[in-house]
Protein backbone atom coordinates (compact mmCIF):
# COMPACT_ATOMS: atom_id res chain seq x y z
CA UNK A 1 0.00 0.00 0.00
CA UNK A 2 1.25 3.51 -0.81
CA UNK A 3 0.58 6.69 1.16
CA UNK A 4 0.87 10.38 0.34
CA UNK A 5 1.95 12.91 2.95
CA UNK A 6 -0.84 15.32 3.91
CA UNK A 7 -0.26 19.01 3.22
CA UNK A 8 0.97 20.68 6.40
CA UNK A 9 1.55 24.38 6.98
CA UNK A 10 4.76 25.15 8.93
CA UNK A 11 6.58 28.30 9.99
CA UNK A 12 10.20 28.59 8.85
CA UNK A 13 13.01 31.11 8.57
CA UNK A 14 16.57 31.05 7.31
CA UNK A 15 19.25 31.61 9.95
CA UNK A 16 22.15 33.99 9.35
CA UNK A 17 24.20 32.71 12.28
CA UNK A 18 25.21 29.25 13.47
CA UNK A 19 22.93 28.13 16.30
CA UNK A 20 22.12 25.05 18.33
CA UNK A 21 18.46 24.04 18.52
CA UNK A 22 16.77 21.76 21.03
CA UNK A 23 14.75 19.22 19.03
CA UNK A 24 12.77 16.13 19.96
CA UNK A 25 15.90 14.10 19.12
CA UNK A 26 18.26 16.29 21.19
CA UNK A 27 20.45 19.26 20.35
CA UNK A 28 21.06 19.84 16.63
CA UNK A 29 23.39 22.37 15.02
CA UNK A 30 22.15 24.76 12.33
CA UNK A 31 24.64 26.44 10.01
CA UNK A 32 24.17 29.86 8.38
CA UNK A 33 21.66 29.47 5.54
CA UNK A 34 19.84 26.52 7.12
CA UNK A 35 16.10 26.82 7.62
CA UNK A 36 14.66 26.58 11.12
CA UNK A 37 11.24 24.93 10.93
CA UNK A 38 8.56 25.00 13.59
CA UNK A 39 6.32 21.97 13.14
CA UNK A 40 2.61 21.52 13.76
CA UNK A 41 3.15 20.63 17.44
CA UNK A 42 5.58 23.50 18.12
CA UNK A 43 8.69 21.34 17.69
CA UNK A 44 11.69 23.03 16.06
CA UNK A 45 14.36 21.54 13.83
CA UNK A 46 16.94 22.67 11.26
CA UNK A 47 16.79 21.78 7.56
CA UNK A 48 19.45 22.21 4.88
CA UNK A 49 18.42 24.65 2.10
CA UNK A 50 18.47 22.07 -0.72
CA UNK A 51 16.19 19.69 1.19
CA UNK A 52 13.90 22.53 2.26
CA UNK A 53 13.41 23.67 -1.35
CA UNK A 54 12.59 20.11 -2.47
CA UNK A 55 10.11 19.61 0.36
CA UNK A 56 8.39 22.98 0.91
CA UNK A 57 6.89 25.75 -1.21
CA UNK A 58 5.47 29.14 -0.17
CA UNK A 59 1.90 29.03 1.12
CA UNK A 60 -0.68 30.98 -0.83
Amino acid sequence: MKYRKKPVLVEAYQTKDPIDIETLEGTMHASPGDYIITGVNGERYPCKPDIFKKTYEPAK
